[in-house]
């Protein structure tokens, strides 16, 4: 090519007007009044993707889908017999959610291979840009639902969750899209490990920590994954709260509580240590119908939520648990339920993309930092269906999953300029 690398971010510069005119036609397509909702298999997903089929085409891409119903905008390299290059994420959103998480890396993907083409930069290999459905696990109970099943991983029985609005369950909403059953259930693989060179994906960051740092863009080093109690209970005895003494109560609040001041100071130990663990009691509750305030508490229900990039902290994790909750028990007189620890891998980011995303921070001047993603991301499966992998996070403002998201164009500029070039090494 007798074009310089400097041409591609000269084109990725002018394509930012597509850039900020499709950010603007997704939140008018799925506007709730508050945010916007973007529900998987719904028709407010299936019009972000036609809009984005549709201005693929207009750049000269070519448009697929899967029988998930993923769609593909694709820059057909050189050699179509060697693996591709994907760079994927989700366009369905939460309930009153932000108008970038999700969208904001299938933006990035399309306006980096319509530079490509404004700078006559032809690759050697395909590019794939991916728009994923169904990555949010709040609508089914069940999260990456459109990667999983463009790799094969999606379960049968899932198909018979059933959305939180509709009631109906996954493969209903799925066979009203347009998917193929037969083959889901079938595990067929649309995307093979062999036929996939790499997997990048953009994201905002879903934190404050690249603003508290003031810096435009992250480079994710790997994906936390999480040792969680999902309905855990601990049971004890509904006593008066005035007539029986501290010593004799079988009391499940204070259990519980016991329970939390040990698993969080075993969390200072190991931050203090320089290991990574977030830990997080997202349910507490009592049983409203039977507890008063002149009852002694005989139930709680709660969930438990250890995330770590390491997996021998989260089974360490996981030991601690059980033994904190078997010691409390015998002390308080109480029972504990934990209903079994359910464990998600981590998945760290192919080193040498890593590598390749640093050199190009450094080759282009863009600030930088690496860190871990806390969320959860397609990524991961891609990761852990050996496909090498690789995230960069754009900083954003007023954290996610709600209508205050908030991301500069100029942030999203420098992560996308760092994206294609990493990209187009890869692809070269």
């Amino acid at each position: 090519m007798s074009k310089r690398p400097f041409d591609l971010n000269a084109a990725l510069r002018g394509r930012m007007v597509l850039a900020e005119s499709l950010f603007a036609d997704l939140r008018r397509l799925s506007a709730d009044g508050v945010g916007v909702t973007r529900a998987p298999y719904s028709e407010k997903e299936t019009a972000a993707h036609d809009l984005l089929a549709q201005a693929a085409r207009s750049v000269g891409l070519e448009v697929e889908a899967d029988f998930a119903k993923n769609t593909y905008l694709v820059l057909r390299g050189h050699d179509r017999t060697r693996p591709a290059v994907i760079i994927g994420s989700h366009l369905d959103s939460v309930v009153c959610g932000g108008n970038y998480d999700g969208a904001a890396g299938v933006i990035a993907g399309l306006v980096t291979v319509a530079a490509m083409i404004d700078s006559a930069r032809r690759p050697a290999i395909d590019i794939k840009v991916m728009a994923i459905r169904a990555e949010e696990g709040t609508w089914f109970g069940l999260d990456h639902i459109g990667s999983r099943a463009a790799l094969g991983e999606l379960p049968a029985e899932e198909l018979k969750a059933l959305r939180v609005d509709s009631k109906r369950p996954l493969r209903q909403h799925m066979l009203e899209t347009g998917c193929d059953l037969e083959l889901i259930q079938s595990k067929k693989r649309f995307l093979e490990a062999g036929s996939t060179r790499a997997y990048f994906e953009l994201h905002i960051e879903q934190g404050p920590v690249l603003e508290q740092a003031k810096v435009p863009v992250g480079i994710v080093t790997g994906i936390r994954g999480s040792v969680r109690a999902h309905a855990a209970r601990c049971i004890g005895a509904y006593t008066h709260s005035g007539a029986v003494p501290m010593r004799m109560r079988q009391d499940a609040v204070m259990a519980v509580m016991d329970l939390v001041q040990a698993l969080r100071q075993d969390w200072r130990d190991i931050d203090g240590a320089g290991d990574d663990l977030v830990l997080t009691f997202g349910k507490l509750y009592t049983n409203s119908a039977l507890h008063q305030l002149s009852k002694v508490p005989g139930e709680v229900t709660f969930t438990i939520d250890a995330r770590s990039i390491d997996r021998t902290i989260l089974d360490r994790m996981a030991g601690l648990i059980s033994a904190h909750a078997e010691r409390i028990a015998r002390e308080a007189r109480v029972e504990f339920n934990l209903g079994g620890l359910a464990f998600i891998n981590p998945a760290r980011m192919d080193p040498a993309l890593f590598n390749g995303l640093l050199h190009a921070s450094r080759f282009l001047d863009i600030k930088t930092m690496s860190m871990p993603s806390g969320a959860g991301h397609d990524a991961a499966d891609f990761t852990n269906a050996g496909v090498p992998s690789a995230m960069v996070f754009v900083r954003n403002y007023h954290g996610s999953h709600n209508p205050a998201e908030h991301m500069e164009i100029e942030d999203f500029c420098l992560g996308t300029q760092l994206l294609a070039e990493a990209v187009s090494s890869v692809a070269a």
